[in-house]
C-alpha cells in the first residue's frame, strides 16, 4: 500500500506525464500562484504521495500543515461520504444542521480560552478565521485598534495581508485597512547580542509596551493578535514567558488576547493547541483562531472564545454562506476523534524528539545550520553562511529543496529571507519512513553546501 511506501523515484523531475499537465497549468493559472515541485499528484495516502508518472514521494508539508491526520484516511473518507449522502449544505442562518451544533460543542469542550464558558462558529479558511476573531474583538470592545508583530503572516484578504509583516503578500494592494500596529516578535536567535533569555523576555515586553505610546493608546486596543509558533515568519515560538508578560498587560489595559492557530492547532505541537501550554501557564488567550489540520483538507476554519466575549457581538457582523459546511463539520469531527483516539498528540512528541535529536546533531556538524527551534512536531531549522555572522542563507536552503524533490522528499522553505527549512509531517508518518526523510535531507546538506 502507498501509506506503507518508501520514497521512490523512477522518473526524472517532472516526467512526461507531469511536464503536460504543468504546461496546462501554466496557461490555464495566474502565474502568481506559484508551484514549488516539478509534482502532479495522482493520489496520496498517510503521508505518502503518487504522482502521475509513478514516483513516490515523502510529504514532510502536508498541504502546509492540513494534513495532520494524513492523507485519504479510511475513516474520513467514510465519514464524508456518509454525510454526503444525506445533505450537503444547509447555511446556518436559514436552517440549523446538528453537525455543526455537534462540532461547535466539541471544540468548546477542547479549545483553551480564558473564559470557562465558550462559544464556536465557523468559516472556511484561516484567513477568514483570524479577520472574524479581529471582528469579534473590536466589536465586543468597541476599540478600533489592533496590535500584530513582526514576522507575523494571518494571510492575504486585505486585512490579514495587513496584519501580515512581508509586504509581498501584499504589495501595490493600497489604501490598506487602518488601526493595524506592529511590535516586535521575539526572535531570540537574532535578538539583541549579550541578553540572557529572561533579559531579551524584558526588551521585547518593553517593546510592546512602546507601541501604545507611539502608535496607539492602550484604550484604543481591541486586541493583540499572535502566532504561538510563526510560521511564514520562520517557525519562531512565542516564549512562554513572554506570553505571560502579554496576558499580563493585555488584563491591565482591557485588551483581548487573540492565538492565530491556524497552523498550530490539532497535535502538532503535542498538545491539541498551543494555547494548552498557554493555560498550563496561567496566560490562555481570550480568543482563538484555527483551521488548517481541523477537517483533513476540507475547508473550515474555527473561531472559539469566551461566551460573554462572542455573545457581546452585534447582530449582522458575523456569518456566511458556506462556514460550518455539513461534509467539513462531519470530517472535523471525526478528524478530532482520530487524533484523540490514536494520540497522535502523544505521537507528535515522539517524532518530534527523534527529529530534534537529529537536527541538532546537523547543528553541531555543519557551519550552515544555525538554529533549531519549534514546539513538538512544528520545528524549523534555520539555514546561515555562517555561526559568526548569521547570515541567512536563502540560497542554500533552495539548493537543499531542489535536491530533495528530486530524491522523493518534499519539504518547504519558511523565514523572511526564505532561509528555514520547515517540518510539517503528517503525524501518521512510519517510523521506517520518517527515518528515510531524515537520510534524504541530510544527504541533501551535504550535497548542496
Amino acid at each position: 500500500m502507498l501509506r506503507d511506501s518508501l520514497p521512490k523515484i523512477i522518473t526524472p523531475l517532472p516526467g512526461p506525464k507531469a511536464s503536460a499537465i504543468l504546461e496546462r497549468r501554466k496557461e490555464a493559472i495566474p502565474g502568481a500562484i506559484k508551484s514549488v515541485y516539478p509534482c502532479v499528484i495522482s493520489r496520496g495516502e498517510g503521508a505518502m504521495l503518487e504522482d502521475v508518472d509513478g514516483n513516490i514521494f515523502l510529504d514532510w508539508v502536508g498541504g502546509v500543515g492540513v494534513l495532520n491526520i494524513g492523507y485519504s484516511h479510511p475513516e474520513l473518507v467514510e465519514a464524508v461520504k456518509a454525510q454526503s449522502e444525506k445533505y450537503f449544505h444547509a447555511m446556518m442562518n436559514i436552517v440549523t444542521h446538528e453537525g455543526y451544533i455537534e462540532l461547535a460543542e466539541k471544540m468548546n469542550q477542547i479549545v483553551p480560552v480564558k473564559e470557562s464558558r465558550k462559544k464556536t462558529m465557523f468559516a472556511n479558511s484561516g484567513a477568514e478565521a483570524v479577520e472574524n476573531a479581529v471582528k469579534i474583538a473590536k466589536s465586543y470592545t468597541g476599540r478600533p485598534n489592533i496590535i500584530v508583530f513582526s514576522g507575523a503572516f494571518h494571510g492575504r484578504t486585505l486585512l490579514t495581508s495587513t496584519m501580515t509583516s512581508k509586504k509581498a503578500y501584499s504589495a501595490g494592494l493600497g489604501p490598506f485597512p487602518d488601526g493595524i500596529y506592529r511590535g516586535e516578535f521575539p526572535y531570540l536567535y537574532r535578538g539583541p547580542e549579550g541578553l540572557s533569555e529572561e533579559k531579551a523576555i524584558e526588551y521585547y515586553t518593553e517593546k510592546l509596551e512602546r507601541v501604545f505610546e507611539e502608535a496607539s493608546p492602550a484604550e484604543f486596543v481591541a486586541a493583540i493578535v499572535m502566532e504561538p509558533v510563526q510560521g511564514e515568519g520562520g517557525f519562531i515560538p512565542a516564549p512562554i514567558e513572554w506570553v505571560k508578560a502579554v496576558r499580563k498587560i493585555c488584563d491591565e489595559k482591557g485588551i483581548l488576547l487573540i492565538a492565530d492557530e491556524v497552523q498550530t492547532g490539532f497535535a502538532r505541537s503535542g498538545k491539541m493547541f498551543v494555547s494548552n501550554y498557554w493555560a498550563e501557564a496561567g496566560c490562555a488567550p481570550d480568543i482563538l483562531a484555527t483551521a488548517k489540520s481541523i477537517a483533513g483538507g476540507v475547508p473550515l476554519s474555527a473561531i472559539t472564545a469566551g461566551a460573554t466575549i462572542i455573545d457581546g457581538v452585534k447582530n449582522g457582523i458575523i456569518g456566511g454562506t458556506y462556514g460550518g459546511n455539513a461534509l467539513a463539520c462531519a470530517s472535523a469531527l471525526k478528524v478530532i476523534e482520530i487524533i484523540e483516539r490514536d494520540d497522535l498528540c502523544g505521537r507528535s512528541l515522539e517524532i518530534a524528539a527523534k527529529c530534534r535529536m537529529e537536527f541538532n546533531s546537523w547543528k553541531d556538524t555543519y557551519e550552515e545550520v544555525g538554529d533549531v527551534r519549534g514546539i513538538g512536531c512544528m520545528m524549523g531549522i534555520e539555514f546561515i553562511t555562517d555561526k559568526m555572522n548569521k547570515t541567512p542563507n536563502g540560497k542554500l536552503v533552495s539548493d537543499i529543496l531542489d535536491y530533495c524533490s528530486q530524491h522523493g522528499l518534499i519539504v518547504e522553505s519558511a523565514g523572511t529571507y526564505s532561509n528555514v527549512i520547515r517540518f510539517l509531517c503528517p503525524l501518521v508518518v512510519t517510523d521506517g519512513q520518517l527515518d528515510s526523510g531524515l537520510s534524504i535531507l541530510k544527504s541533501a546538506i551535504e550535497t548542496c553546501r
